[in-house]
């Protein structure tokens, strides 16, 4: 037996590599919910944010180093897409869009930088500001990084405020017919740019004037404006309030000449809830947040939209607690509902923000001199989300679940018998299914998830009727497992961050106390159709001698299937 075990192991081991991620066929266009490329199948954004909309307007990052080096290094992390931002005066005003890179710098007496640029992208530093944008974008296709440029305020700056005059349609420095010049310019600029996957109207509309009939006034103009120039690429549609609500297309939809293109966009980061999450239970603001969300831009998913996250963050120092416990609960949100998103920002640090030269950027994936991530462990929480999880072209298998753990973005695995389940790389999770008696199985296979006694490791057993083995979602955040022990006491899923192993303890942070962290607690049940042949067939042939001893000495159990 000790032999088959051996042999098993390691044929497990040796399926379980990942596959490289397929070519994406472009342009791309949507499918009801979905974002698809144009063999149909599933393409998941997973972008990070790259500003080109400060004083400068220039992408931030050159004078530290050498733009393909950028670029390079993005995929390699993960990503798979940029947001590039722009400010509209770059498209309409000739006399900034044709200033040089040394000029702007020079004018803002960025003189280090200038010597940077010397350094690190001397071909750049005398191209017209229009033209290192374009640099940019031809820099990321060398890379075959997929491009959304985002249209992020008027006046070159940082955003945002009430009164910056760049808020809504009518503002100082909004004027609705230029912003259509300027949408119709870039569109068109960039139509012979296959890596131009799509074109974000306008960012974080707000302000004292924002209303929804002009919004749909002048929306739909954009949009119509941005397809007529460039039919290839995605029309991308914020809401009103920082980004924040586009519940007013609960009652009132689009009137648009096209249709297979339109995508929607929401920001949200800790400080979106307002103090709520320094405030309040982690596992009550968790769900009323994510109920707002679905409130007010979720249902977009359920009338056949794609909704974009396309700005999410926090200080990836990782210092901030409460910024902390919001990324556990975003985190989960996006794995439940596989969306596309991207995180805000790719900058280490700025030429000028707010007066301030060189600032840092905390929220930043690179360090200060953009040598190196920032933050390696944030990279490894997001990477399980950087991939699809289900979508047309995806669907290789049958439905199943994974359970994904958000403070770790790792999922529960089991890799033998003589082991507690772990939590591992959610790409080589196994296919669990949560059957009506509320179970937690592995497919293919006569296990079930048990719990043994709290701060005790979890097992996989096969006598599956007890309670033990019966798993309900609790909490508002409905992201922690109760099981009931043989001795009538309550425990929930819960990990070792010794070891990783899955344990049982008690339920902790269920309400009231906003002191507390449930973040280990914290499981998502999530839906998948990605094969798992390659991941779950050493349990199965396991299972199938194990169904024998069923059988024949235990009267014989139903197989999960």
């Amino acid at each position: 037996m000790s032999r088959l075990f051996y042999f098993l192991l390691l044929t497990f081991l040796s399926l379980i590599t990942p596959r490289p991620r397929p070519a994406v066929a472009l342009p791309l266009s949507t499918d009801s919910r979905w974002i698809v490329d144009e063999s149909g199948r599933r393409v998941k954004l997973a972008c990070v944010n790259w500003a080109s909309h400060l004083e400068a307007v220039v992408a931030e990052g050159l004078s530290r180093q050498p733009v393909d080096a950028i670029s390079g290094r993005i995929p390699l992390l993960g990503f798979n897409c940029v947001r590039l931002t722009w400010p509209l005066f770059l498209a309409t005003n000739d006399s900034l869009a044709n200033l040089t890179v040394r000029q702007s710098l020079h004018g803002l007496g960025l003189i280090a930088s200038i010597s940077g640029f010397q350094a690190n992208n001397p071909s750049i530093l005398d191209l017209p500001l229009v033209g290192a944008y374009q640099a940019v974008v031809d820099s990321l296709a060398k890379f075959k990084v997929m491009v959304i440029l985002d249209n992020h305020i008027s006046k070159p700056g940082w955003c945002c405020s009430d009164f910056d005059g760049s808020g809504f349609f009518g503002d100082l420095y909004f004027d609705p017919d230029l912003w259509l010049k300027g949408l119709t310019k870039m569109a068109t600029m960039f139509k012979g740019s296959s890596n131009v996957v799509g074109m974000s109207l306008r960012n974080e509309l707000r302000g004292p004037k924002q209303n929804v009939n002009d919004w749909y006034k002048y929306m739909q103009k954009g949009a119509e404006a941005v397809h007529a120039a460039n039919p290839y690429v995605l029309v991308i549609l914020s809401g009103l309030s920082y980004d924040k609500d586009l519940s007013f297309l609960q009652n009132r939809s689009l009137s648009l000449t096209f249709t297979g293109k339109v995508v929607f966009e929401v920001h949200w980061y800790a400080f979106s809830d307002g103090p709520a999450w320094k405030t309040g239970n982690a596992n009550q603001v968790c769900g009323q947040v994510g109920g707002n969300l679905m409130r007010r831009s979720g249902f977009l998913l359920d009338k056949g939209y794609p909704l974009f996250i396309s700005e999410f963050g926090v200080d990836q120092r990782g210092i901030n607690v409460y910024e902390n416990r919001y990324l556990n609960c975003f985190l989960g949100l996006v794995a439940e509902l596989d969306l596309d998103w991207a995180l805000w920002t790719v900058a280490g640090s700025y030429y000028l923000r707010e007066g301030v030269i060189e600032s840092e950027e905390f929220y930043g994936l690179f360090n200060w001199n953009w040598c190196e991530a920032r933050n390696s462990s944030f990279l490894e929480r997001i990477s399980a989300v950087q991939s699809p999880f289900q979508g047309p072209g995806l669907s290789d298998t049958k439905p199943f679940k994974m359970i994904f753990h958000p403070l770790t973005g790792l999922c529960v695995q089991r890799k033998s018998l003589l082991e507690p389940p772990k939590l591992g790389p959610c790409s080589q999770s196994p296919a669990w299914s949560y059957t009506q008696q509320k179970t937690l199985t592995i497919k293919g296979t006569y296990f079930c998830l048990q719990a043994e006694g709290l701060d005790r490791p979890a097992k996989l057993g096969i006598l599956c009727g007890g309670s033990n083995s019966k798993w309900e979602v609790i909490s508002d955040s409905k992201m922690q497992l109760l099981s009931k022990l043989d001795n009538g006491t309550m425990a929930c899923l819960d990990v070792d961050p010794s070891s990783n192993q899955i344990i049982t303890s008690t339920c902790k942070c269920l309400s009231r106390d906003n002191m507390c962290d449930p973040g280990r607690q914290w499981f998502k049940i999530v839906n998948s159709t990605i094969s798992t042949d390659t991941k779950t067939r050493p349990l199965s042939r396991i299972s199938s001698v194990m169904g024998f001893l069923v059988k024949h000495m235990l009267g014989g159990l139903t197989m999960s299937v």
